[in-house]
């Protein structure tokens, strides 16, 4: 509920910014065009990556922070330098521009590279920030009170967190004698997951988790592990699957197949999820911009809370989820399979 009326207040900015500008204007056909809120623009502000962190307002009322850029060229190699520099796309630098929030030459024949800090990787290194001063505080805490003590403070509300990874995810479905050694892996998606989907409900805040890159580096660190981990009976149960050897011509490539389909459902359920609520939370808050009227508003506001708290419940479901289907994976690819000889 805090997020829908954050954004809506960020929204109201917004919309007041227009006004200002609209009560300076004598151009009857700009003020008519002004006075529109873009409401795909925001949701996209939003869910996409940027090299401005942008909180409110358009053109020269924004108020964002502009990131460090980092990029690297086939001719003139590494450059450092700030994204204010674009002045927000309507500027060129050193022969460079930014077009779509994306860092290009005017030379053609120029490559570009980009590995500037931008509001995903910040908000990724701030996640990771947390993660670690969260988990070495409640390590510090253990070797001070010993691990048989009550858990106290941060403990107590990690420890059933961690228990029920171990116990209820990692234990039932991968073999006993090799689940706690998967335990730390799984625990560290499962978190990072959970931490960027809570960070994104805050309307200022970075899509992290909905965005492809990283559920695409999720699902591709999920594949490496369970392949390279996988034992010979897995690779017999792709090669050589139990059934009639007529069949193989069509079981093989199926069963290849499957190696990534398994990791790109992973990649896609996350996005998709994420993404979804993000633009129906804003979706539902823009009515109100684009009736006019503030007799939307209760209805509007209703439906954004309703839809704000199914999108929190989802924030942990899908962490779950994900980090479920890789004990899975990992438990199949590791399993030993005794099958039966047909003659």
């Amino acid at each position: 509920m805090f997020r829908v009326l954050l954004f809506a207040l960020l929204s109201t900015l917004t919309l007041n910014f227009f006004a200002n500008d609209n009560s300076h204007s004598s151009n009857t056909s700009l003020h008519s065009e002004n006075e529109n809120v873009d409401i795909a623009k925001v949701a996209f502000e939003h869910i996409l990556d940027s090299h401005y962190w942008h909180f409110w307002g358009e053109g020269h009322d924004a108020v964002s922070i502009p990131l460090p850029c980092i990029v690297y060229s086939n001719k003139r190699g590494l450059m450092f330098f700030s994204a204010s520099v674009f002045e927000h796309g309507t500027k060129s630098f050193n022969d460079l521009k930014l077009e779509e929030d994306k860092i290009v030459s005017e030379d053609l024949e120029e490559k570009i590279y980009d590995f500037s800090l931008t509001k995903n990787v910040i908000q990724l290194f701030l996640s990771a920030i947390i993660l670690i001063l969260v988990f070495t505080s409640a390590a510090k805490a253990y070797r001070t009170t010993g691990v048989n003590s009550a858990p106290k403070g941060l403990q107590s509300l990690l420890e059933p967190v961690i228990l029920f990874i171990r116990d209820e995810v990692a234990r039932e479905n991968i073999p006993l004698e090799k689940a706690d050694k998967y335990v730390p892996f799984l625990l560290t998606i499962f978190f990072l997951i959970l931490i960027n989907n809570l960070l994104g409900l805050i309307p200022v805040s970075a899509n992290v988790t909905g965005n492809i890159a990283f559920t695409f580096t999720l699902a591709f660190i999920v594949l490496l592990v369970v392949n390279i981990k996988a034992n010979s009976n897995y690779w017999k149960h792709i090669f050589m699957p139990p059934a009639p050897v007529a069949l193989w011509p069509i079981l093989i490539p199926i069963e290849i197949i499957g190696i990534f389909t398994k990791p790109f459902a992973l990649m896609i359920r996350l996005f998709a999820n994420i993404t979804a609520g993000h633009i129906i939370i804003i979706s539902l808050i823009g009515l109100i911009f684009i009736f006019k009227t503030i007799f939307v508003a209760p209805i509007s506001v209703a439906f954004g809370v309703f839809i704000d708290m199914l999108e929190t419940f989802v924030a942990f479901l899908q962490a779950y989820i994900f980090t479920l289907l890789t004990s899975l994976y990992i438990g199949g690819a590791i399993e030993e399979h005794h099958h039966e000889e047909h003659h």
